[in-house]
């Protein structure tokens, strides 16, 4: 799954080429209407668990990452309405922080980027970038912090989902969702904590996991699946507007 993910025009910023753009509110979610996942770094998980299920997608041979599952059909998000109103009160960090991004300019540095084709980029009434020196704006270096210290959760993100795999605790979720009108919707290809595995684990390796934090981010995710109805709840709201 791409950092990248519904960045149609993203460009690195440059204090010459952007000094007189501004960057207003965003008007609304349609940006992410198409996408039925977003990664989320584990200090997400308490929150987002309150609204999504939280499960672990496949990237590569042995790498997974931990996703907010916002649907169960292809380039449907269940969350963002037909206006762009995003119905849940916890909007994951991936989301927010569009239109910016830190992006790989083939070096060890991370570029700070932004999606020209945002409705946000270059409002009449926005907020500068730039100042008339050139110099980052409070508005811009608080993007930029935000950004960063997202960034920044996804190392220790990336240690836990490590963690899980070599502890063996990753299963496939298997669920079928049959509708009242006959049809039915089938997720694979996702990861679960296997809770039975987890409680076998000997007390070490459970100390452990509770002094690092990732006790507590594997049991929000467990209550997290609790919100698995919730999707079939959203596609049958949604069908009648279809059939027209």
């Amino acid at each position: 799954m791409s950092q990248v993910m519904f960045y149609e025009k993203p460009i690195a910023l440059d204090r010459e080429t952007h000094r007189s753009v501004r960057i207003g509110a965003m008007p609304n979610y349609l940006f992410a209407a198409k996408t039925n996942s977003v990664i989320l770094a584990g200090v997400e998980f308490a929150e987002a668990a309150k609204e999504y299920p939280v499960v672990f997608a496949k990237v590569g041979d042995e790498k997974f990452i931990p996703v907010a599952l916002l649907g169960m059909r292809d380039n449907e998000n269940l969350y963002v309405d037909e206006e762009g109103k995003w119905s849940a009160r916890y909007i994951p960090a991936f989301v927010r922080r569009y239109p910016f991004v830190l992006a790989d300019n083939g070096t060890d540095q991370l570029t700070l980027c932004i999606d020209e084709s945002s409705p946000a980029f270059n409002a009449e009434n926005g907020q500068a970038l730039f100042d008339e020196s050139g110099e980052a704006t409070a508005f811009l270096k608080q993007a930029l912090d935000f950004v960063a210290d997202y960034q920044g959760q996804h190392g220790r993100t990336e240690a836990f989902m490590s963690r899980l795999n070599e502890l063996g605790l990753l299963i496939e979720l298997s669920a079928k969702a049959d509708m009242n009108d006959g049809s039915s919707y089938v997720i694979n290809g996702l990861m679960v904590v296997d809770e039975q595995k987890l409680l076998a684990l000997d007390s070490a390796k459970v100390e452990e996991l509770f002094k690092s934090g990732m006790l507590g981010w594997i049991y929000a995710h467990l209550i997290s699946l609790s919100n698995m109805p919730r999707l079939i709840e959203l596609i049958a709201q949604r069908k009648p507007k279809e059939l027209h």
